[in-house]
Order: C-alpha cells, then structure tokens, then sequence
C-alpha cells in the first residue's frame, strides 16, 4: 500500500468527523431545518483549496447549498461517472445518545454521529479522493463528477432534483452514477463475506390524507365526524397486507444467497425463511412488498368540538413495476369520502451487468480475496430517484468491509449511528481502485 493513499484513507477518517460536526439537520421544515450551507461551505473551500473549479448553487429556500466539480479523465469521449452524496441529515435528540450526536468523536474503532453510515461516511471518502486525485496529478479514465447536494432527506426539492430540472448541464455525458446505501458487507453463519451493490429501490409517495364533515359540539348525536371517518380509513390502510412480489433484483438477491449458503427461500414461505437472514432480515423483508404506514394523524383543536377536517400523512414505498396496482389497491382501501395528495418520488431499477459492475467486483476482491458480490433491492430512496430522469443508469456503491456483528441497517437514522474506523480506510481504497478501473 502507498504511502499516499494511506494519507487519504485517513484523510477520509478526519474528513467524516469534521462533517459529522457540522449540524446539517434537515427536518423537512423550513421553520426548524438548520440546512446545509455550513457543510457545503466546508466542501468547496476543501476543493477550491485543491485547484477544482466548483460549481456553487444555492438552490432556494434557507441556506440550501449544493457544491458540484468535475475531474476531467483521460478519455473526453467516454461517458463520465456521476459520483454524489448528500450533505443533510436527520434530526437527533442528544439525551438518547451515548456520544453527542454531532461529536463527531473517534472512538471505540468508531466515527460516531448522526450522519455517520447516512451518508456523511460516503461524503468523506467522495472529498478525501478528490482530494488525493488533485494532490497527485492522478487523471481517472474518464471524466468523474462530484457531486454534494442538499435536502436528500425531504425528497431532494432543494438538491438532486432541483438541479435536475434547472441545471442539467452540470452532468452532461454522464451515464452511470454511484451513491450510498450499497457495497457493504454482510458475513452469513459459515463466515462467508458478501457485498451487496443496490441495483434498485423502492418508489417512494409521501401521502397527505383528509377528510371533511360537518363540524359541532361533542355533546351530540354526530354521524358526520372528519376524524371518525379518517380514522377509519387509515385503520383499514394499517390492517391491510400488500401482495409479495419477487422483483428481478430481489429474486438475484436470494438465488445468490443460496448458492453462498445453501439457505432456501421457497416462495410459498418467503417471510419465514428471509427471517433466517438475522439482522439482514429487517432490510431484505422489507423488499418483498409494498408498504403504506400511517406516520401522522391530526384532527381538532378541543375535546368538546367536532372538527371539519381531520388529516394525516402516510410513508407509503412501492415496488417496481407496482404503481398502478398500488394506486388501485390503496383507493379501493381509502374509500371515495378521504382526499390525497402526494409527493411521488418513482421506483429505481437497473441490472447487474455491465463495464461498471465488472469494475466494483474487482475493486471489492481486491482488497478482500474471496468475497462475493450481490445485487439488491433496497426498501428506502436515494437521490439515484432524481438522476434518473437524465437517462443516468444507479447503483448503491459506498463500500464498507463491516463486523460480522454490526447492525448496519439499525445504524441509519438510529441512535448511536457510527461507522467503523477501518470500514472508512477500506472504502476509501476500493472507490480508489475502482474509479481508476471504471
């Protein structure tokens, strides 16, 4: 190993602590959203410091910030790579935690803090390379843009898609990306170590409820009630179970599996045997059918008045190729009497093939002889939902080599949030190799 990619392995290390420290909470509210204008701030004096020329954007809204470059490659006539994070981050209440959750404190082997695995680990890498690629004079085959955006936790409105509409150009000729939630490892009983690459993901409908009836004093006979009537819609959304639904990635997924494993996933009992995965289980199982979970419910202002609307909003994540089935299930459960509106973020889907994933399986093997790749689906969304629109082909490619008996997926938007100390070192040198092999 060079002494120069060790600088930037710990230089990713000291990098994701010191955005870890910067409060970049996104609430989804701009009345208590604290945005993500210090952080991108932070980015772009590193980068400018380095000799990039950036692409500063405030996006609109409080202190919404995006920080874009691009590092030309050797080959101007190859399609460029599309590398983004996100510099937001969740809420976190301090009392729970056992670190301050904006310590950043390096400790235990572990970077802790809220942003830790989502995704301020994957930024400090992003930085930490860049970085090193400017330091050496090091020119990747292909153009490599970078790209560190706002609002990823609220949809993207002030980041991913945003720029989408309104700045496209600053990802001409790009054709494939790569971002979080992918290339971590999962190790199954027998020891074997697997890396699973998101080759898909979940759509996502932010659903806003409501119901009307006819307003009055609790005293009386009321057979018009806003609430009673909502209440009884969500009750029936919250009882209902969606189909299981084998999507390609999720099929790939457990076929890889069992070939790693022997373990057997027969379709006429999918839940109980993806139960086997462990900790996995919670992830994988969230796969295999649509979900709509009601997050919020608000009606009245008065224990004695009948209100006239009741309302409540609903985190509803749809598989691939399920839209319409979806929509027409969830009407059939809501009934003609509830409004909806919704912020519709579409479903992900690529396949496992190609130049790009030849060149993460071998950045992978590389650094840990013997391990196995895997594509997956994953239950959540990334700003991968934005870029598509651009004819980008996403994957979920933020590699981390991670202890048998973490509890990675608990991690994200968790108490605790950490990532490991060497899991950063090891990712830093596999996007190394594999933006030098892509």
């Amino acid at each position: 190993m060079s002494p120069e990619i060790e600088r930037a392995e710990q230089e990713a290390v000291s990098l994701t602590s010191e955005l870890i420290r910067i409060d970049s909470t996104n609430t989804g509210d701009p009345e208590t959203l604290v945005g993500e204008r210090s952080a991108a701030e932070f980015v772009a004096t590193k980068l400018t410091e380095a000799g990039y020329a950036i692409e500063y954007v405030e996006s609109g809204g409080r202190d919404r910030h995006n920080v874009i470059t691009r590092l030309e490659g050797s080959d101007r006539t190859r399609p460029g790579l599309l590398i983004h994070g996100h510099l937001d981050v969740v809420p976190a209440e301090p009392s729970e935690w056992s670190v301050h959750p904006f310590s950043g404190a390096i400790q235990d082997g572990y970077v802790w803090g809220r942003g830790a695995v989502d995704m301020k680990d994957m930024d400090g890498m992003m930085l930490a390379l860049a970085l090193h690629y400017k330091r050496h004079n090091i020119v990747p085959p292909r153009d490599i843009v970078f790209a560190f955006l706002a609002d990823e936790e609220a949809g993207g409105q002030y980041g991913a898609s945003w720029l989408v509409e309104r700045r496209p150009e600053l990802f001409e000729g790009v054709s494939e990306a790569i971002s979080e939630v992918g290339g971590f490892s999962v190790t199954f009983g027998d020891g074997v170590r697997a890396y699973l690459i998101e080759t898909a993901e979940k759509g996502i409908r932010w659903l806003k409820l409501r119901a009307h009836g006819a307003p009055g004093h609790g005293s009386m006979v009321h057979k018009d009630n806003a609430v009673a009537k909502l209440a009884a819609a969500v009750t029936r959304l919250g009882n209902h179970e969606f189909p299981i639904v084998l999507t390609d990635s999720l099929r790939e997924f457990l076929d890889g599996v069992s070939e790693l494993t022997g373990m057997e996933f027969p379709e006429d009992d999918l839940e109980g045997s993806i139960g086997k995965l462990g900790n996995l289980a919670r992830m994988v199982g969230a796969t295999i059918r649509d979900t709509a979970n009601v997050t919020m419910f608000n009606g009245g202002y008065k224990s004695n008045v009948i209100p006239s609307t009741a309302t409540a909003s609903v985190d509803c994540r749809i598989l691939p190729g399920r839209e319409a089935a979806f929509e027409a299930e969830l009407d059939a459960l809501l009934g003609p009497d509830v409004e909806r509106k919704w912020l519709a973020l579409p479903p992900v889907e690529t396949s496992f093939d190609g130049a790009i994933v030849d060149a993460m399986k071998a950045s992978i093997v590389a650094e840990d002889p013997g391990a196995r790749t895997l594509p997956y689906l994953l239950s959540a969304g990334t700003d991968a939902k934005s870029f598509q629109r651009l004819g980008i082909r996403n994957f979920g490619f933020s590699p981390l080599k991670l202890p048998p008996d973490l509890d990675f997926s608990a991690l994200f938007h968790g108490i605790d949030e950490r990532v490991p100390v060497e899991a950063l070192k090891f990712g830093t040198r596999v996007l190394d190799r594999f933006i030098r092999a892509s």
